[in-house]
């Protein structure tokens, strides 16, 4: 079904298509080509970090940072309940052990519940920022260094949140806050680390021989014609921001007097706005019917057929996960569309 607002939609009106014309152009459309590591630099530039690795997905660059870190066999990484499972498969992917620690009530894991989790086989935490939520880093990073432990941020939903652990790993899918299409980027002040990551997405050819391959490795590069378009997100990450702070605001005050509508905390960036709603599957048919798409929340890691746990019945991540959603959220959302989407949700209610 095509909804008339849909929950996402890129926003490309910088100067991606003449950046992709000049990559054809010039016949560099590999991940050999130069505006890769130009949106690497810029990237990192932007966050203040000193060494960008882009690669072909998020979930392929939360898996370049726990391989770079050493994880593998043996291992636990601790991970939220309440992510997307890519968070979880990372871990999985290199034989190490998800470890998962329940959510507050702002979604982000609880980090009063993190040290209960910590084992001698503990290699990781890997905090997500969910929503453009940013975690208790201080708390976070705290541990980890109370504990000897490495930290990965998967910050695939919040762009602009800046990074503070070992790695910083972002996606670059269609409806993230900055696009690529499909891509990723890790961020690392470790020039050990970069060099290590960018090594492992390559295939880890060889200075040798081009086919002398010491180790097992990867293809997940990013081509140049994806860093082209993801080269001019960046040029406008602080406009985009902007508009979407904007957006956040006008939900707030066509939905905060609703009775039956729960506000989640603010966030300090804005990927999607996320709510919780009496009689949800309702709201969310009679939206449907007014051509306005939602998407319900993650269900939690041990829900997962992968992860099954019995305790997920006792999670705060399944209370959350029984009655919330998010409503449409791109930058391209004018402020009439949200007129239309509160006043449907009003209309449900019964809300003057």
């Amino acid at each position: 079904m095509a909804f008339t607002y849909p929950v996402s939609q890129p926003w490309l009106k910088g100067r991606e298509l003449s950046y992709v014309t000049e990559a054809i152009n010039d016949g560099w459309i590999s991940s050999q080509g130069p505006k890769v590591k130009e949106f690497e630099s810029e990237f990192a530039r932007y966050n203040g970090v000193a060494h960008g690795v882009a690669c072909s997905s998020g979930t392929t660059a939360l898996t370049l940072a726990l391989r770079a870190l050493g994880v593998g066999p043996g291992d636990e990484v601790l991970i939220p309940e309440f992510t997307m499972i890519a968070t979880a498969w990372a871990a999985t992917y290199l034989g190490a052990t998800p470890v998962f620690v329940d959510c507050g009530d702002d979604l982000n894991i609880d980090v009063s519940r993190i040290e209960e989790k910590i084992t001698p086989r503990t290699k990781v935490i890997m905090p997500v920022h969910i929503y453009g939520r940013r975690c208790d880093m201080d708390a976070i990073m705290e541990l980890a260094h109370d504990y000897n432990l490495r930290v990965v941020e998967d910050t695939a939903e919040a762009h602009g949140v800046r990074p503070v652990g070992d790695i910083a790993c972002f996606s670059l899918f269609a409806n993230k806050i900055i696009t690529s299409g499909e891509g990723g980027i890790c961020l690392t002040n470790d020039p050990r680390l970069a060099e290590q990551m960018a090594h492992l997405r390559g295939m880890a050819f060889n200075k040798e021989h081009n086919f002398l391959h010491k180790k097992l490795a990867y293809n997940f590069r990013m081509t140049n014609l994806q860093a082209a378009v993801a080269l001019a997100q960046v040029e406008q990450l602080d406009e985009i921001l902007a508009t979407r702070r904007e957006i956040e605001k006008r939900y707030d005050e066509g939905l905060r007097d609703i009775e039956g509508i729960t506000l989640m905390p603010p966030r300090d960036v804005l990927w999607m706005y996320d709510l919780r709603a009496e009689r949800r599957e309702e709201l969310r048919a009679f939206l449907a019917d007014a051509s306005i798409e939602t998407r319900v929340f993650f269900k939690p890691m041990s829900m997962q057929p992968g992860y099954l746990d019995p305790v997920w019945p006792t999670l705060n991540a399944t209370r959350f996960a029984e009655d919330g959603f998010y409503l449409p959220t791109h930058t391209g959302l004018t402020e009439e569309d949200q007129t239309y989407i509160v006043g449907k949700i009003r209309e449900f209610y019964g809300a003057r």
